[in-house]
């Protein structure tokens, strides 16, 4: 039976999904929630909910309204009857976006945070309903910037591309304003930008994502005393799969990411192989489905926490951050994964994130549209990239060090590549130069088998070459192969330990790209992670 309006509320803004994003529940579906909270009728622009708040109460309005207001106060929407409170942060334990006010007349259901998980598990069926609206309701946040902050600076600047790349990979609501826009702000010095301005009138010159990551509330609240069951380092696929896995069979999971959830297959613009998603999903958007199914059983995540050290010889396990935080647990996931190594040439890392990148998104594309860009490299990421860029570039080159692509790209890109009209593909080639005073603007390549040089004048360099594995942090504590990665599976005399993800050290596992031997794809590391989970189970439970 549904709930009717209102009609003195204003007219909520028009969406194409309105049902989905703010579904009306009928009498039954609140009569069951009501069973896990309280009814109560708030003063009139009673405060509910502020903006900054962590872990806020969950409502239901069953009459009235709750007003929402951004941080400068204009009003954004309501919430009417039948409609509930709140998005992707009452699971997350992110700071609330928005301010929240009870109008006239109004009577709520309110849930406590613990009532309103323990409501959202027991009832699955509106726990579908409550999770689905959650995530359009971020997406929609995402595409109007309510709520968010207001980014100044140069598309062209890396440091700027920095903030960009790191609000929009951890899903913070914001708005870009080009300096070359006449809305940006005049007062704003050339040295403290990029600038980030914050709804309250604060201007942050600079900031790095440690600051922004403090700022924006990006975090749940620390508990320095917890002894977590599953401490996972790292939130690549393999990494959010472990912990997607063990929050959902009861361990107490953790997981620090040192820069954004996702790691090499977040920056992918479409992944098409990967099961169950025939048309394809972006790496940003699989993580971000990941990471709302780790919250949803229970795991805390922590980004902009780059692990120091692992103190293998404690008990209970001890991970050290860089930030000074100790982190103990009974078991160690690692899932640092490996990161794209650079090229050996002049005036390289002066032009990195000045035209120079690793990773295609839409930021890079719009940088480089109607110019020519060069990829580099012969894996699916690369195929994957120079196919996105060719949507919207001149013509992308591919640049290969041996004879083609089949040996080393799934051959449905090999084909998508041969059959595009402004995607060349040079075998036998590598880069020699690059040219360019504030960006990017020439590249030379040298054909190994020709012995000929040339040159062109482009706009965007993507490097997707070998991988590196992040495990400096782990140098003194576990062996590592000649290359870096990390050893499984084997003791130090070569027999066989209890799991073929487990280290020499007790209770201490590799998963997905940083473990010596694995495959390199998401759908493996993804399978590694979850399988990991039951290993975990084993050496905590003996």
């Amino acid at each position: 039976m549904a709930v009717a309006d209102t009609p003195l509320r204003p007219e909520p803004p028009a969406h194409a999904r309105e049902t989905q994003i703010f579904p009306r529940l009928d009498t039954p579906l609140i009569e069951r929630i009501a069973a896990y909270g309280a009814e109560e009728q708030p003063a009139s622009d009673m405060l509910l909910f502020a903006r900054g708040d962590r872990n806020p109460d969950f409502f239901v309005v069953r009459e009235g309204a709750i007003d929402l207001f951004d941080g400068e106060g204009d009003y954004v929407r309501s919430y009417l009857p039948g409609q509930f409170s709140g998005e992707l942060h009452l699971f997350s334990g992110r700071a609330s976006l928005l301010d929240g006010r009870a109008a006239a007349g109004t009577r709520l259901l309110r849930l406590s945070p613990q009532a309103f998980r323990r409501m959202a598990s027991a009832e699955p069926d509106i726990g579908e309903i409550i999770m689905r609206a959650f995530i359009l309701r971020r997406v929609d946040l995402l595409a109007t910037g309510f709520g968010g902050i207001t980014l100044v600076g140069s598309a062209e600047d890396p440091e700027t591309h920095r903030i960009r790349e790191f609000l929009t990979r951890n899903a913070h609501p914001h708005r870009f304003v080009d300096l070359r826009d006449p809305a940006a702000p005049a007062a704003l010095a050339t040295d403290e930008l990029p600038a980030v301005l914050l709804p309250e009138g604060r201007v942050l010159s600079r900031p790095s994502v440690t600051q922004l990551t403090e700022l924006l509330g990006l975090n749940g609240v620390p508990d320095s005393d917890a002894l977590y069951d599953l401490v996972v380092v790292g939130a690549g696929p393999a990494g959010l799969a472990a912990a997607v896995y063990g929050a959902s069979e009861g361990l107490s999971t953790c997981v620090v990411e040192a820069e954004a959830p996702g790691g090499q297959a977040g920056t992918s613009s479409r992944i098409e192989n990967y099961l169950g998603f025939p048309t394809g999903i972006s790496g940003q958007a699989l993580a971000g489905r990941a990471i709302t199914q780790a919250h949803k059983f229970g795991a805390v995540l922590r980004v902009s926490c780059r692990a120091k050290h692992l103190d293998c010889r404690s008990s209970p396990l001890q991970v050290s951050l860089e930030s000074g935080e100790t982190l103990k647990a009974r078991a160690v996931v690692i899932a640092t994964g490996a990161r794209y190594r650079r090229l050996d040439v002049p005036n390289y890392a002066a032009l990195e994130g000045r035209g120079i990148y690793y990773a295609a998104t839409p930021m890079e594309a719009q940088l480089c549209a109607g110019a020519e860009v060069v990829v580099v490299g012969g894996g699916n990421s690369a195929g994957q990239a120079a196919m996105f860029l060719s949507r919207s570039c001149a013509r992308v080159h591919i640049l290969v060090r041996g004879p083609g692509l089949a040996a080393t790209m799934s051959d449905y890109l090999v084909q998508r590549i041969a059959g595009s009209a402004n995607v060349q593909l040079h075998s036998f080639c590598e880069v020699t130069s690059v040219e360019g005073t504030d960006f990017l603007t020439r590249l030379s390549w040298r054909d190994s088998a020709s012995g000929t040089t040339e040159t062109r004048d482009v706009r965007g360099l993507f490097v997707m070459i070998g991988a590196a594995p992040n495990t400096e942090w782990l140098s003194d504590c576990l062996p590592l192969d000649p290359a870096g990665f990390v050893p499984t599976g084997v003791d130090t005399a070569g027999r066989p330990l209890a799991s073929p993800y487990a280290t020499i050290i007790d209770g201490v596992f590799a998963v997905g790209d940083v473990r010596a031997g694995s495959v390199k794809r998401v759908a493996s590391g993804v399978g590694e992670g979850a399988a990991v989970v039951s290993a975990v189970h084993s050496h905590i439970a003996g």
